[in-house]
C-alpha cells in the first residue's frame, strides 16, 4: 500500500487586480466547493486539471497558467483511498458476493482487516439538513492492494478570459452544480478541506492569483 494517488484543485480565475474573480461551484448537498478531482490512469496532472474545471463548471474556454505546487497527505490510520475502481465483497474473498463497486479516489473508512481484505464504508451526507443525515453509504469488503493511504495533489492556476453569467447551473457527476464567480477579496465560506488548499497555495506557497 505504498503506492500514491494523485489529485488536482483546479483555481480558476476571470479579470485582474481588485476585480478578480475565483470560480467555485455549489453542491447540492454538501457545500461550496472549487473544482477537483482525481488523476484518471494514463492522464497528466494538467489534463485532469483541465478536465475537471470542464466538467464541473461547462467552461472550456480556459488556459493553464501555472502548475503553482503540490502537496503530499498522509490519510489517518482509519481512512483509505481506492486507488482503482474495485468490486465490493460481501465476505473477505473475491468469490462471496459482489452487487457493489467502489470507483478510484473516494475515501473510505476502515473498520476491519482480515487476511488481505479490509472492511470499507464509504458515506454520503446531506449536509444542508439539520441535523445532517446519511444519504448513501456502502460497507463491504475491498483486497488491500485496491486501496492507499497516501495522496498528493497538484494545484493548478487557470484563467478564464471569456464572457460568461455570474452564476448558472452545470450537471456534472450525478448532480446539478451552480458554478459562480466570487471576488477573491470577499469569498463565501468554502467546505472543509478545501479552504485549506486556497490558503496553502497563497499563504505557504506564496502565489499570488491577481
Amino acid at each position: 500500500m505504498d503506492r500514491v494517488l494523485e489529485k488536482v484543485t483546479a483555481f480558476i480565475t476571470s479579470g485582474e487586480g481588485a476585480e478578480t474573480r475565483l470560480l467555485l461551484f455549489e453542491h447540492p448537498t454538501t457545500g461550496i466547493q472549487i473544482p477537483a478531482g482525481t488523476v484518471e490512469d494514463a492522464e497528466s496532472h494538467v489534463e485532469a486539471a483541465l478536465r475537471e474545471a470542464m466538467e464541473e463548471s461547462g467552461l472550456t474556454d480556459l488556459e493553464v497558467c501555472k502548475c503553482i505546487g503540490f502537496a503530499d497527505t498522509q490519510l489517518p490510520d482509519d481512512q483509505y483511498a481506492i486507488l482503482n475502481k474495485t468490486k465490493v465483497y460481501a465476505r473477505p474473498n473475491r468469490t462471496s458476493f459482489d452487487w457493489a463497486e467502489f470507483r478510484r479516489g473516494v475515501l473510505c473508512a476502515c473498520t476491519r482487516q482480515e487476511n488481505d481484505f479490509l472492511l470499507l464504508t464509504y458515506t454520503e451526507y446531506d449536509r444542508y439538513r439539520d441535523p445532517q443525515y446519511v444519504t448513501y453509504s456502502i460497507t463491504g469488503w475491498v483486497p488491500s492492494d485496491m486501496v492507499t493511504q497516501r495522496q498528493r495533489r497538484y494545484y493548478y492556476h487557470l484563467v478564464y478570459k471569456g464572457d460568461s453569467a455570474d452564476t448558472w447551473i452545470q450537471f456534472s457527476d450525478h448532480h446539478d452544480f451552480r458554478p459562480f464567480w466570487a471576488l477573491l477579496t470577499d469569498l463565501p465560506k468554502i467546505i472543509a478541506p478545501q479552504r485549506a488548499w486556497l490558503d496553502y497555495v497563497t499563504q505557504e506557497l506564496g502565489y499570488e492569483f491577481d
